[in-house]
């Protein structure tokens, strides 16, 4: 009887639910990736939509420039105040003479800079040093500016036998001093946000991303420790000191400052740049700003994927003193944001001053001195 009348009590409430007397009240059973209140909070706000100065975007994407209507992407650099825009996907040889040809064909040599890729799982082939020099040489001759490894070398990309090709591997020796030898620099994406080879618990930071984009999240070898892949990378850095490197993604390491700081003082040909972690910057102004004050020659600015809206956000933590403030991508960063108003010489060599002195040829009439 007494189980009776339990079912029966569990019952009642879908009963009523059913003829419309009674509501559930979802509020409580509210997923955590929904709960996402706007702040209360009144304070000043300055939300920008161009930047001070003209910049450099030094960290960018654009697979089909050779058929990319190109004045569309001009008109958008204009409405930010972007001076130059350099897209890291120039693929090399014919691909990029194609991307040359079109930036010719519409005229804006000067505000569209190419880097040009190589490929690297082909290692083992018997000519494929010699080949790899000779593109090099090649892709400068018809104007690259520098060359872009992607995070797939230190992670995804196997030689013949089936073994990771790492970072260090001294058979790529000979490409990083080629470019030495032709003044450009080397932009390197190594690795990814140390969380995701975390455990995906309570005490990860990313959770939410990793429960959206499951395809990051990694195992703690998987395909090696991200403090392995890391320390190729730094160790690439220093046999190499005649070769210019840009670290994309400040070496993600823009959640530990002073760890980065000891990073830029032992290795000085490095530089970083702050594509895809200015929710980092923002969430620690007077940390980040004494770091932009000591560091002011070493960092240039990116922002990775191209989307126009989203470099307001990036001039409000720069330019602003604004407290309190969220980031685009609450699956990024579900924490707000405060600025660091930069004093405006930092923020010109931010911007622009120090991407001329590593990236050749870029047109310096379009900044100011």
């Amino acid at each position: 009887m007494r189980k009776f009348w339990i079912g029966l009590a569990l019952l009642l409430p879908f009963a009523a639910l059913a003829q419309g007397r009674w509501e559930v009240d979802t509020t409580l059973h509210m997923d955590f990736e929904q709960y996402d209140p706007p702040s209360t909070l009144v304070v000043p706000e300055h939300p920008l939509t161009n930047a001070k100065f003209p910049f450099i975007d030094v960290h960018s994407h654009h697979w089909r420039m050779a058929e990319q209507d190109l004045g569309q992407l001009i008109r958008e650099m204009d409405s930010l105040n972007m001076g130059i825009i350099v897209n890291l996907s120039g693929r090399g040889g014919p691909a990029l003479k194609g991307m040359v040809d079109n930036i010719k064909k519409y005229g804006y040599e000067n505000r569209i800079a190419l880097f040009t890729n190589i490929e690297l799982r082909s290692i083992d082939d018997p000519d494929w040093l010699k080949s790899t020099l000779q593109q090099l040489a090649y892709d400068v001759s018809i104007g690259a500016r520098g060359l872009k490894i992607y995070k797939s070398q230190g992670m995804t990309n196997t030689d013949s036998s089936g073994n990771r090709i790492q970072i260090n591997d001294p058979r790529l020796d000979p490409v990083w001093d080629k470019c030495g030898e032709l003044g450009i620099p080397v932009l390197i994406h190594s690795a990814d946000p140390k969380p995701f080879w975390d455990p995906m618990d309570a005490n990860n930071e990313r959770w939410l991303e990793l429960k959206l984009r499951p395809g990051r999240k990694r195992g703690p070898e998987d395909p090696a420790s991200w403090e392995t892949i890391i320390a190729e990378q730094h160790d690439m850095f220093r046999k190499h000191p005649n070769t210019t490197f840009i670290n994309a993604h400040f070496g993600w390491y823009a959640n530990d400052l002073e760890k980065l700081g000891q990073l830029l003082d032992e290795i000085p040909n490095m530089y970083v740049e702050c594509g895809a972690i200015i929710a980092e910057l923002g969430r620690q102004p007077r940390q980040a700003l004494k770091f932009f004050t000591q560091y002011q020659n070493r960092i240039l600015f990116g922002k990775d994927s191209y989307n126009p809206e989203e470099y307001h956000t990036y001039f409000r933590v720069f330019e602003t003193d604004d407290e309190y403030f969220p980031y685009y991508k609450r699956y990024h960063a579900f924490w707000r944001m405060y600025g660091l108003s930069l004093p405006d010489e930092i923020l010109k060599k931010l911007y622009y001053k120090n991407a001329l002195k590593v990236i050749p040829g870029l047109d310096k009439r379009l900044f100011p001195e």
